[in-house]
């Protein structure tokens, strides 16, 4: 097989439908890059999980799961096109080392941390760009295995430029809502918020704890919520689509995720669009996006009255709250909107491309 080698770029991703989770969301955005890009470049799309084409304005031979079959299409992709663009490294797998053409990959966090397995953090190394999601991911991935200062830091956006159309909603319960996969492995705060609520509700008796989400460890939250003295402050919303969760921001008065695991935190940036202070933890990457004491707070899990004081303030206070979440929109207006992210990543593309 054999064809001309314009300048063509492919992107290929685990999935480029929407709702498949955070990296998925980050192919989307290359994607909407991409196309709007077009001018200066063909684009190819391949799809490992999509059984058919997403609604992205750009060609994609999707894989519906196999992997053997989206390494092919990779393979055969090597022929006819010269840039590849992989939206974490474990896709970057597949490239086609034979047919030597660059590739560039984004590295996330928790796939290149302490428990990276060897063959992704050997394809970071030897991608022509290697893009991170923050400057902690970069580091902590540096100072574990070497070889990845290169990274250039690519903060990632919502993938719309539009504020909500629709304000807070004042009237109901004063709630504090944590939106993310619930999975003992990702330890994204649920426990912390669970055990700290007692405390909240003490204080804010007409508090609400809102868990929107599922996944393994649903039914051990579930139970923790259960047995705690403020369970019937404590509601569980389960998976809830995107084209449903306007509702669930209107009524939140504050976002919270105080995790360990965070490589970047598409969540908090969403929080601060829908104009929601959050409150995060100083133990991964969200210092960087949530700015302490201007966004809202990073809390030290070590210490235990930490969480909940600041829970406990910003309901509390619903003025100062409302002042933090005007502070997070003015910040995601300015570097975590859609045309934010374009301008970033259209930069490095420019750089590495010519």
């Amino acid at each position: 097989m054999s064809c001309p080698l314009p300048d063509k770029i492919v992107l290929a991703a685990e999935s480029l439908a929407p709702g498949h989770g955070g990296i998925c969301r980050v192919a989307r955005l290359m994607a909407k890059v991409l196309v709007g890009a077009r001018d200066r470049c063909a684009v190819w799309g391949i799809s490992l999980s999509d059984s058919r084409p997403a609604d992205l304005g750009l060609p994609i031979r999707t894989c519906s799961g196999s992997r053997w079959r989206f390494a092919e299409e990779v393979w055969k992709a090597g022929f006819c096109h010269r840039y590849f663009l992989y939206d974490f490294v474990g896709m970057a797998r597949a490239h086609p080392r034979w047919l030597r053409r660059p590739f560039a990959t984004f590295i996330h966090g928790v796939e290149v941390w302490e428990m990276a397995r060897r063959d992704r953090v050997a394809w970071a190394r030897r991608a022509a760009l290697l893009l991170a999601n923050s400057a902690y991911t970069r580091d902590r991935a540096d100072r574990l295995h070497g070889g990845l200062k290169q990274a250039k830091v690519c903060w990632l956006a919502t993938e719309e430029d539009e504020e909500p159309a629709e304000a807070a909603d004042s009237t109901g319960p004063p709630t504090v809502m944590i939106l993310g996969r619930i999975d003992p492995q990702l330890w994204k705060g649920h426990r912390e918020l669970i055990e700290a609520w007692p405390r909240v509700v003490e204080a804010v008796p007409e508090a609400r704890l809102l868990i929107v989400g599922t996944g393994q460890g649903a039914a051990q939250t579930q139970a923790m919520a259960a047995a705690s003295p403020a369970n019937r402050h404590i509601d569980f919303a389960g998976f809830v689509p995107d084209d449903r969760m306007a509702d669930r921001w209107r009524s939140a008065s504050v976002f919270a995720m105080p995790g360990v695991m965070e490589g970047f935190g598409l969540v908090y940036i969403e929080a601060m669009r829908q104009g929601v202070p959050v409150v995060a933890s100083i133990h991964d990457a969200a210092p960087e996006i949530n700015i302490d004491g201007v966004t809202g707070f990073n809390v030290d899990l070590t210490r235990p009255s930490d969480l909940a004081d600041r829970l406990i303030d910003l309901l509390r206070n619903p003025r100062a709250a409302g002042a933090l979440g005007a502070a997070g929109r003015r910040r995601w207006r300015e570097h975590f909107c859609f045309s934010a992210f374009r301008d970033r990543f259209l930069g490095y593309l420019r750089s590495w491309i010519g």
